[in-house]
């Protein structure tokens, strides 16, 4: 099962978790290495009337979300721990 972020509309997701949540958009997926440490990949796929803000909680989850298979995607990096709260997604304890 995925985890998602819900905004109020069903396009433009990746603006929203922009201004809603202090999330900033990047070009091209990023890797985990890329990221600073507390921060979270999210990816925004256009499935025609409506996106899915998917959360890319572990390094599977994010080479599912960059299969590409023509639909439209946005990628959009922000607080882990934001993330966490917003999509139920429980973080294992280390």
């Amino acid at each position: 099962m995925g985890y998602y972020i819900e905004v109020p509309k069903n396009k433009g997701k990746a603006q929203q978790i922009v201004e809603l949540y202090g999330g900033r958009i990047v070009l091209n997926p990023p890797l985990f290495e890329d990221i600073e440490p507390g921060e979270a990949i999210i990816c925004v796929v256009d499935n025609g009337p409506y996106e899915a803000a998917g959360f890319c909680y572990n390094q599977d989850e994010l080479y599912a979300f960059t299969h590409m298979d023509g639909r439209r995607r946005v990628w959009v990096v922000m607080n882990r721990q934001k993330v966490c709260e917003l999509t139920g997604y429980e973080e294992e304890e280390r």
